[in-house]
């Protein structure tokens, strides 16, 4: 079994400051990960979808989840959908064996009757200036609760994954001497260049035909 506790510390070595959001996270990946009976990834063992979108409250989820199950934005096993929600969905890549764990919103919407957050982010202090006497006992009640309190686990299911290999193919890109993975290569007359140089030729030609400059 998982156990989020033992996670903490780095967890919190890894997002910077002390928060609720990150241990709920915590908490959600090892729920997904002891219904599936899995270990956390070395390599590409697992994915995750986690449905956050931008620049929005809790999005430190997103950093407790990484951390417990080995998922990294490195690794390419991670990807957002983008629906502003709390949802984290956890594959077995050898299997397609999933399982779909969102925190329960009464457990969340409790976070926001707190000090922590009616004395401090409420009025838009950063979380790594609100004390430890107010940020602890809201971290410890997230690590501390009942899951079936604190998340809903849903069914185990099955999805068809696509193992994609991994690519050791490059090139020097003509224009700007850097490296580039093959595929993102574009034709640019009778060579291939970048995506960014090739943005950078086409752009730069709109202007001049704006200009009417031939």
């Amino acid at each position: 079994m998982i156990d989020a506790k033992e996670f903490l510390k780095a967890g919190q070595q890894l997002h910077g400051h002390k928060c609720p959001a990150m241990p709920l996270g915590l908490r959600a990946g090892a729920a997904a990960m002891n219904a599936l009976a899995v270990a956390r990834a070395k390599e590409k063992e697992l994915s995750i979808v986690l449905e956050l979108g931008d620049d929005h409250c809790a999005h430190c989820f997103a950093d407790g989840v990484q951390m417990i199950t080995g998922c990294t934005l490195g690794k390419g096993t991670i990807r957002k959908a983008g629906y502003g929600k709390f949802g984290v969905t956890l594959t077995e890549q050898a299997t397609g064996r999933s399982v779909r764990v969102v925190p329960r919103a009464e457990a969340q919407l409790a976070s926001r009757r707190t000090p922590y957050f009616l004395e401090y982010r409420a009025k838009g202090i950063p979380a790594s200036k609100v004390p430890d006497a107010v940020v602890d006992p809201v971290i410890e009640q997230v690590l501390s609760a009942p899951q079936e309190k604190l998340l809903s686990v849903g069914p185990e299911f099955r999805i068809s994954v696509e193992q994609q290999p991994e690519t050791f193919a490059t090139a020097v890109c003509p224009d700007c001497g850097e490296l580039v993975i093959e595929r993102y290569l574009r034709p640019d007359g009778d060579r291939m260049v970048c995506i960014p140089c090739l943005e950078r030729r086409t752009q730069g030609a709109r202007v001049k035909q704006a200009q009417g400059v031939a």
